[in-house]
């Protein structure tokens, strides 16, 4: 394991994916990493589908109208949901634990890129909420808030510059400084 600073900043959304498969070891270590991501007052509203089966994977790639097209060549994906009424701050719960599984995936050498769901439609205008939970079955009171797709990665991305830091977002004691 490398230590977190260098982690965060290798991870990279990536959108290309070789033909490997993932292994088994490879797909508990994420959802290790999923289910021990925290919750607030630990009512881990979140669960998640595990989908590597390459005809959904190519289903589930058009749930928006952009950005998800790069999921039909993923190894795998998880969808993220949760249960709103387990949790007033499901959104926040699944948020972390979708960066959870990015952050194991990058750990692993692993490529990943975070697919938002919720908010989100797909070109016939559906709902990508409703698309997912017609694809895969998922029960009405859970929603959809990401789905990770992850792979080995198909090509090289350079890590963060911290050149680009963008420091003048931070705010010493109040906003706007001084």
């Amino acid at each position: 394991m490398e230590k977190f600073s260098e982690l965060i900043k290798t991870r990279r959304s990536m959108r290309k994916y070789t033909t490997e498969e993932l292994t088994q070891e490879e797909v508990v270590s994420l959802l290790k990493a999923a289910l021990m991501s925290p919750a607030s007052k630990r009512s881990n509203p979140w669960q998640f589908v595990v989908v590597d089966d390459k005809e959904t994977l190519k289903t589930l790639s058009v749930c928006k109208e952009h950005g998800s097209t790069f999921l039909a060549d993923a190894a795998l994906a998880i969808v993220v949901m949760a249960d709103p009424l387990a949790s007033d701050v499901w959104i926040e719960d699944a948020s972390i634990a979708s960066a959870f599984i990015q952050l194991q995936a990058e750990d692993l050498g692993l490529g990943s890129c975070w697919i938002q769901i919720r908010e989100r439609f797909t070109a016939t205008g559906l709902t990508s909420d409703e698309f997912v939970h017609g694809v895969l079955g998922i029960p009405l009171q859970m929603q959809v808030l990401s789905i990770i797709a992850i792979g080995h990665k198909g090509m090289e991305r350079k890590p963060f510059d911290e050149a680009h830091l963008q420091w003048e977002k931070v705010h010493i004691n109040k906003f706007g400084g001084q």
